[in-house]
């Protein structure tokens, strides 16, 4: 099959053809040959005495008016007018305009300056001053080319845009997107404010512990795993931070903290990454409460420091953070939405029943205790209610089976002194009065690990009897919390995903199948191909015709946990209204892949169960046999055609 017509996302970027984007690359590699061959190779400068940027020159320019400013960056734009031009630097802080005249420079300067390109970094020398139609600028008086670009940068008008593309080149994402930098940017901040709320506000002292682990301990993850060639033994990419530094709460350092690195070896979606920044921080003599003060003291303080405000603004709805937040329970939510009088059911074999009759599936509910049953409901019925978690909240009261490292509420031992902060329906932070009872801490330890043994729920914890010989050395009490970074920063930035606020976000490599470049360069064999027999009777088109085929917009996909098979899409169909449908298709596309992509559905299908979620339609595939194997390929169509567009 031909590609030659076939333009990759790149290309579309640009706005040129493959073959005018090899020429350009060869125009560039040309002109660096001439420069060499003239003494003027650019990748000899060493340095650049910079002494002022874009945005500083503009905001203080009373009194840097017709002062000498040295400036370096990248040529964003050019106009060249005869003997003079204009052109945009782009720096760490910005654009600014700048001035070249052919007398002021020289005849050969101004000649060369003419074969730069878009995207070469020059330094250059000049006067501030304003032209006439009061836009700052710098007239320049000398200039240098400091690097050649030999790329082609995305079509200045249309920016990039092709998601793949940007998390793939996010070099170029950020040269050429401004609202970018401004989010890294932010995130800086983010991350700045919860060192000085920790250190400055509450005496907490910055710890590293192993990203290697023997254990993954701390969180009930799937962790990824790796061999220690040099020692030969097993080892796991840490999943929490928790338990080494509740370690060092026990050797005396009383007020600790990490900022890092976290990975986890599970699904992706808009707000779940494999790797991802969490904040851990653990004080002894601290409980529950003293952690809800010290997370209504972060959100609030960087929510002011990015934004200058306590109201967060995501997506049309806005969240007041100033404390006090209010807070929520979880067994009471369940007990409200479902009549299942919790509260007052102690035996299993009566919560199962309860929860059978209820609607929830009797084979995952006859593996579950009371507890984890309330677990489970709540995520099943209450999760979802519009504005329960909006926000900002704190859902308290997680039963001791779903919270083997929290202490037991002394008032209600079947709970524990546990929460987790909602904003906008999202789980920010998970936090306790720490369990500090060793012969406790066994026997939950125990349970998960048999829970483990049995296939019953393989993301439960392992035994760590060296946590716990680290308790039986003596714990004092202890308040813990765990932020996740990302979920605060897309917050805070109003990003729609967490891949939005990760420089460098996981992705499948090319070749892999996760680009569309390597879609269009397969190249199949015709004649291996079968279709099924197309059907020989007819049908009434009254009947089908009440079949509603629309255009959907694919806002988030994430994978169905404990399913092989199912991806859950999360859909924009044109009605004002998110559409949830469900897809046998995860062995051929990766969650991630499909964010953002343009399908077609059945809309008008009643609702269907598929492992306990409620699916509201049909994606369309196209099947054929290659080979003896099924290939599927999901419906794409342009991304220019709008949501709720009807087929006919």
């Amino acid at each position: 099959m031909s590609n030659d017509n076939v333009k990759t996302p790149e290309q579309e970027q640009l706005g040129l053809t493959a073959e005018e984007i090899s020429e350009q690359r060869q125009i560039r590699r040309d002109k660096l040959q001439e420069l060499r061959e003239m003494g003027r190779d650019p990748f000899v400068q060493e340095t650049y005495n910079v002494t002022a940027h874009s945005k500083d020159i503009k905001d203080n320019y009373d009194a840097l008016e017709d002062q000498e400013v040295a400036i370096a960056g990248r040529i964003m734009s050019k106009r060249i007018m005869g003997k003079a031009a204009f052109f945009d630097v782009q720096d760490k802080q910005g654009r600014i305009q700048c001035y070249v005249k052919r007398d002021d420079i020289g005849a050969e300067e101004y000649k060369v300056f003419k074969t730069y390109d878009i995207g070469d970094l020059v330094g250059l020398k000049g006067i501030v001053f304003k032209t006439k139609t009061d836009e700052i600028s710098i007239h320049v008086q000398e200039l240098t080319l400091q690097a050649k670009s030999l790329q082609v940068l995305p079509d200045k008008w249309s920016g990039l845009v092709d998601t793949d593309l940007r998390y793939r080149q996010r070099y170029v994402d950020l040269i050429v997107n401004s609202d970018v930098r401004d989010t890294f940017l932010k995130r800086a901040k983010v991350v700045s404010t919860i060192r000085r709320v920790l250190e400055d506000d509450y005496g907490f002292l910055e710890v590293e512990t192993p990203v290697l682990q023997t254990i993954a301990g701390g969180a009930n993850a799937r962790p990824f795993n790796t061999h220690h060639n040099a020692l030969d033994f097993d080892l796991h990419l840490r999943i929490s931070l928790e338990l080494p530094l509740k370690r060092l709460i026990v050797g005396g350092l009383d007020r600790v903290y990490e900022l890092g690195k976290v990975f986890r070896n599970e699904g992706m979606d808009k707000n779940h990454s494999p790797e991802f920044t969490s904040m851990e921080c653990y004080m002894a003599y601290g409980n529950q409460e003293d952690m809800m003060d010290l997370m209504e003291q972060i959100v609030y303080k960087c929510a002011m420091e990015v934004n200058g405000s306590p109201i967060i603004s995501y997506e049309g709805k806005t969240f007041d953070v100033t404390p006090p937040w209010n807070k929520i329970d979880m067994t009471e939510s369940v007990i409200k939405v479902t009549g299942i009088p919790f509260d007052k059911i102690d035996d299993d074999a009566e919560a199962r029943e309860r929860a059978i009759t209820y609607g929830m599936d009797a084979e995952e509910v006859n593996k579950w205790t009371r507890g984890k049953i309330i677990a489970e409901m709540f995520d099943e019925y209450c999760e979802d209610i519009p504005g329960l978690l909006d926000g900002p909240v704190f859902l308290t009261g997680h039963p001791v089976e779903v919270s083997p490292l929290a202490k037991k509420d002394p008032k209600d031992p079947r709970i524990t002194r546990r929460f987790e902060a909602y904003i906008n329906g999202w789980e920010l932070s998970n936090a306790f009065s720490e369990l500090n009872d060793p012969l406790d801490q066994y026997e939950r330890f125990a349970e998960q690990q048999r829970e483990l043994d049995l296939g019953i729920d393989d993301e439960a914890h392992p035994m760590d009897m060296d946590f716990v010989n680290a308790l039986e050395v003596g714990m004092p009490p202890t308040g813990g919390l765990g932020i996740g970074v990302d979920r605060l920063v897309m917050l805070l930035t109003d990003s729609s995903t967490i891949r939005d606020v990760q420089l460098f976000p996981v992705m499948k490599p090319l070749g892999k199948g996760s680009s569309s470049e390597e879609k269009i360069d397969r190249k199949l064999d015709l004649s291996k191909i079968k279709v099924e027999p197309l059907f020989e009777e007819f049908v009434d088109f009254d009947t089908f015709s009440k079949s509603d085929f629309r255009v959907v917009k694919v806002l988030a996909c994430e994978e169905v946990p404990k399913s092989k098979k199912l991806l859950k899409f999360t859909l924009n169909d044109g009605s004002g209204q998110a559409r949830t449908i469900l897809s046998g298709i995860k062995e051929t596309y990766s969650a991630e892949e499909l964010v953002g992509k343009t399908l077609v559905a059945i809309t008008n299908l009643p609702p269907r169960k598929m492992m306990g979620l409620e699916s509201c339609g049909m994606l369309l595939s196209a099947i054929c046999d290659y080979d003896g194997e099924e290939i599927l390929n999901l419906l794409m169509l342009d991304d220019s055609i709008p949501a709720g567009a009807k087929l006919y």
